[in-house]
């Protein structure tokens, strides 16, 4: 079996007295890319807070490339090669692309590696972010978020809100990342088609417990379907 990058096992976890996950099992070997999906209010969100640590858990385990990281801070995750693109195309939008992504690293190789990735933002480096559209501001995240050379990405609904174009644009930058084995990345998304055709391996969370899982693939398309009906 594979060496996990990140694990979640048996975990329960909520707000006050309200649980929301329930006795979760999610394993992401290194290398690989998973996807979370579910409808609205199915907890994919409470189990990324629990993954990047803003969210205590009430029971249960998480390890990050098999070391216990249950009780450490969000910061201390990202020192061990987590980063994190947050729902909503997040920048600061007074600053201009390149200056967001110095932010990150003042490296101009690197920076240039990022652009390479991501071309459709090197004409775009002198204007405010604030007025790059939501698909161009959800590549600068995504660019931002790379140049501090995670090894495990989190991507939380990257396509909401975006033009058809540039989702392919991501699906396929998602794709060519994880083929280079050295990026394990954890997708989670509502587009089905979006998500199977990204990553090799998929989870359906539903009210808070795993529903279905498997390997990715547009051919996982009616089992995932049958999934989320329960």
């Amino acid at each position: 079996m594979a060496e996990a990058m990140l694990e979640l096992v048996g975990v329960t976890a909520g707000y006050g007295r309200t649980m929301v996950l329930f006795d979760v099992d999610v394993s992401i070997p290194v290398g690989g890319a998973a996807a979370v999906m579910g409808h609205n209010g199915a907890g994919k969100t409470t189990l990324l807070r629990v993954a990047i640590g803003l969210l205590p858990v009430r029971s249960g385990t998480v390890l990050l490339d098999g070391e216990d990281v249950t009780k450490l801070a969000p910061n201390r995750r990202v020192k061990r090669g987590l980063g994190y693109v947050p729902q909503g195309q997040l920048c600061f939008p007074q600053m201009t692309t390149l200056e967001n992504l110095q932010l990150a690293s003042t490296t101009k190789s690197a920076i240039d590696d990022v652009l390479d990735t991501f071309p459709a933002l090197t004409d775009l480096l002198p204007r405010p972010a604030g007025l790059l559209s939501g698909g161009q501001r959800q590549q600068l995240a995504i660019a931002r978020t790379l140049l501090t050379q995670p090894r495990l990405l989190i991507l939380d609904e990257p396509t909401e809100g975006i033009q058809p174009n540039v989702v392919a644009e991501i699906e396929q930058v998602i794709v060519d990342l994880t083929h280079r084995g050295d990026l394990t990345v954890l997708l989670v998304e509502q587009h089905v088609g979006f998500a199977l055709r990204s990553t090799d391996s998929y989870y359906v969370l539903e009210s808070g417990r795993i529903t279905g899982s498997g390997e990715g693939g547009t051919g996982a398309l009616d089992e995932v379907r049958a999934a989320m009906a329960v």
